[in-house]
């Protein structure tokens, strides 16, 4: 990264409005659904397009072919900081194949070959883990504001209709050693806000506050989800969104294995923290919601960074793409190389793959 680039995202860190911290931010490296580098499956681009550094990276995390002539590539898009690129649609990317007697690669016409950004629900799950802190301080101080911000965050997050691709998951903690589930992952919004609207101030038996706790065993959580996406053939990625508005009391679990938990947790695994009032330890949340933290001066600015919170979360589970076209190439060429580039708000990027026409004929739609 250019020092030039690092200096203009401090500068603009430094102009946000609210008290906000990026923490450790993450990078398109470490948070790739595969470990094969910044471009995932995918590999640099032939020099021969002459398409010069990439400041869009498209990861590429699995692809292939549907006869009679389709292929479908997936992929998450980011920036050069590793920031989520979310909202691109077909027309925005153009596709260059080439075959055994092409010398560089030929542009495919976007509308003859019928390109799409289609439905990933077959291929894929974001998985988001709401943690709420109940303990006796939230319960008596700021109850109804915790759970207007959470409404919004589901509102802001979740589809209106119900789609497989975008689940989420509602658990609280106190001082037990309980990470306790308020509702199970569904695609469902009005469940999860009506097991918000449930919460009462006589929820907790502990008014404890077993943050480390809660860390590690969401942290068990996502990591099992991705385990049994995976088990089913699906790519999974998962979110942790915590708050709270105090430090950890219960001593249950030490400080270093939550942070530790974190640290080498599946790279699949996005981490968000939400703090509230003055009693936080900011560094700490900030080393746990490693992803995005933000924090909340007092109960009346909690909705507001909820808000915030949620366009970091919607925008990461948004920036997956299924991308899918007909392509020209037919039984009998064999092994093509393939190249996907996206142009976006005067920025580009593109990676390079390959893909087998075996069996291709006339027919795709």
């Amino acid at each position: 990264m250019k020092m030039n680039r690092i200096a203009s995202l401090f500068l603009f860190l430094l102009s946000t409005t609210l008290l906000i911290s990026c923490g450790n931010a993450d990078d398109d490296v470490s948070l790739n659904l595969n470990t094969g580098g910044d471009l995932g499956l995918g590999k640099p681009v032939d020099n021969c397009l002459d398409f010069g550094e990439n400041e869009l990276l498209l990861s590429i995390q699995d692809q292939f072919t549907t006869l009679p002539g389709k292929v479908s590539i997936f992929f998450r898009v980011s920036d050069e900081f590793g920031n989520p690129v979310a909202g691109l649609n077909a027309s925005q990317f153009t596709v260059y194949e080439q075959g055994r007697n092409d010398d560089c690669f030929n542009t495919i016409s976007a509308s003859e070959s019928q390109a799409r950004i289609s439905p990933n629900s077959q291929i894929f799950r974001n998985h988001t883990l709401l943690v709420l802190d109940l303990s006796n301080s939230v319960l008596s101080s700021s109850l109804p504001e915790l759970k207007s911000a959470s409404t919004s965050f589901i509102n802001n997050v979740m589809p209106e209709m119900a789609n497989e691709s975008f689940q989420m998951a509602v658990y609280w903690f106190d001082g037990e050693d309980v990470l306790h589930e308020l509702h199970p992952l569904t695609s469902n919004r009005s469940l999860l806000i009506d097991a918000i609207d449930s919460i009462t101030t006589d929820i907790s038996q502990d008014p404890s506050t077993d943050l480390y706790g809660a860390v590690l065993k969401s942290t068990d959580i996502a990591e099992d989800l991705l385990d049994d996406a995976a088990q089913s053939q699906i790519i999974g990625a998962a979110s942790v969104v915590l708050f709270t508005d105090g430090t950890d009391q219960a001593s249950r679990y030490s400080e270093s294995s939550a942070l530790e938990a974190v640290e080498e947790a599946d790279s699949n695994i996005s981490f968000f923290t939400i703090g509230l009032g003055a009693e936080i330890d900011s560094d700490v949340l900030e080393e746990i919601g490693k992803t995005f933290s933000v924090f909340a001066g007092n109960k009346e600015e909690l909705e507001v960074t909820f808000n915030q919170l949620s366009q970091k979360v919607s925008e990461r589970a948004n920036s997956f793409y299924l991308f899918e076209y007909c392509s020209p190439k037919r039984d009998g060429s064999g092994e093509n190389n393939l190249v996907i580039r996206v142009l976006n708000n005067g920025l580009s990027g593109a990676v390079q793959t390959k893909f087998d026409a075996t069996g291709f004929t006339a027919g795709c739609e």
